[in-house]
């Protein structure tokens, strides 16, 4: 099986190439698409296990993510780390534990998520387990775009890390150049209008 993360970025579907409007408002010409990664459990599995490796051994107690992706990332590396997989709903500007998951007090909580741009969710993850008394022991990406610019202050491991280039609209050299303009997320077939 490949170990090559951005080969199987690209296999999956999730690297997209083009011209892409960003739910920040600005413009790209390489868009992730995270979940056409999690739709192949090999992948994912894959992908799951460079995280687990590196944190094995850093005592995890708990395994958690944020909905949606980070559900089927919390399960998989809980699975082989051996210990359970939970996971944070929004809850106005932030995340919380509903459904009747508790973390104790000093519980080593590993977040993990699929996609770090600006590190705005992964900001809340960590806020959510350290409300309930738990250590962040840890934080594991499948993909850093942020450039190796976020720091959140925790051991961080990200199976791949690429600077993808964002661009204001007025400065957007694709629109310059007229390339249509696709706005993806949650529907594959909607156009922007710059």
């Amino acid at each position: 099986m490949s170990t090559d993360v951005e080969g199987i970025l690209r296999e999956s579907g999730a690297l997209l190439e083009g011209h892409f409007l960003l739910t920040s408002g600005m413009h790209s010409s390489r868009y992730m698409e995270k979940f056409h990664i999690l739709q192949y459990p090999w992948h994912t599995e894959r992908l799951c296990t460079l995280i687990a490796e590196h944190f094995r051994g850093q005592r995890i107690q708990t395994v958690a993510g944020p909905t949606v992706g980070g559900v089927i990332l919390a399960y998989e590396v809980g699975r082989q780390l051996g210990v359970r997989g939970i996971f944070a709903e929004q809850a106005g500007s932030g995340r919380e534990f509903r459904r009747g998951f508790t973390l104790a007090q000093g519980e080593r909580v590993l977040v993990v998520d699929d996609i770090l741009t600006t590190g705005g969710s992964v900001v809340q993850m960590l806020d959510a387990v350290r409300r309930h008394g738990a250590v962040v022991a840890g934080l594991g990406i499948l993909v850093d775009r942020s450039g190796g610019r976020a720091d959140l202050g925790v051991p961080f491991f990200a199976c791949h890390r690429m600077d993808l280039p964002t661009y204001a609209p007025a400065e957007c050299p694709l629109c310059a150049k007229g390339v249509p303009l696709r706005a993806l997320g949650g529907s594959q077939s909607s156009a922007a209008k710059t």
